[in-house]
């Protein structure tokens, strides 16, 4: 199966509906069948993309070869992140990008086949009217109908109490002006973070740190790194509770 031979949807309505049935085979991929998936994105295996199919599949494959590809291609090497990462904290990095690659095709055909700003405005609804699949994944789905369902049986009662009620007025709380350092302070906390930081070795290619350059620290043998050094973005860095460097992963592979 190849998400390059589908067909091109030409309509708003063919394009809902090849958004929806992409989308119906991440949200597979991602919950009802996730153990498949874990297996499936092994991080010894070379960059692997997570493809959704109007045929409401799903596939974890290597990208298109073809230089550009005929389709917008789905994030690369999800499978890298995957034992740097609590599995939840994975899934949902997973389901963000899944959700940026769904919008990206479906607006990839409305440019192809000339949509006008009514056409993809009214895409844009359709697609805005169903749960994103971060929502999906993290429950934030069902969270935000119990609110919805919640909000409309208590409306009523809301309605008839408010008039008795009065809600009370605000209090200003006073605070102190917040103090800024000078700017012989900066210098000096500048010049001692400097310090620190000028004879750390990064633990992949023993290079220098560097101030321009992103680094992070394993929490486990608390060795610095480059992020790119371990292929770790700064933004993939942000859902990485506890970071293992792949030293350490392999070593807790190794175990018996």
């Amino acid at each position: 199966m190849d998400a390059r031979t589908q067909y091109n949807p030409r309509t708003v309505e063919e394009v809902f509906r090849d958004f929806k049935g992409r989308r119906a085979g991440l949200i597979k991929a991602l919950t009802t069948d996730v153990e498949e998936f874990y297996t499936q994105c092994d991080p010894e295996k070379e960059n692997l993309c997570l493809y959704g199919f109007p045929s409401e599949q799903w596939e974890v494959n290597l990208p298109a070869e073809e230089v550009p590809p005929e389709l917008p291609e789905p994030v690369l090497g999800i499978n890298f992140a995957r034992d740097g990462m609590q599995e939840k904290d994975w899934l949902s990095l997973v389901a963000v990008h899944s959700d940026s690659w769904l919008i990206a095709i479906a607006y990839y055909f409305g440019a192809r086949f000339g949509f006008d700003k009514s056409d993809r405005k009214r895409l844009f609804n359709m697609i805005n009217d169903l749960p994103s699949i971060y929502e999906v994944v993290t429950g934030a789905a069902k969270k935000q109908v119990k609110e919805k369902s919640s909000v409309s049986n208590h409306s009523g009662s809301k309605s008839k109490s408010s008039s008795k009620a009065r809600a009370p007025e605000p209090q200003v709380k006073q605070t102190k002006p917040l103090e800024l350092p000078k700017d012989d302070e900066v210098e000096e906390l500048d010049e001692e973070d400097e310090d620190e930081h000028g004879e750390t070795l990064c633990g992949a290619c023993g290079e220098h740190y560097g101030t321009d350059e992103f680094w992070i620290c394993c929490d486990i043998c608390e060795k610095w790194f480059h992020g790119k050094c371990v292929k770790i973005t700064p933004a993939r860095a942000e859902h990485i509770k506890q970071y293992k460097c792949p030293s350490c992963s392999n070593n807790k592979r190794a175990r018996p």
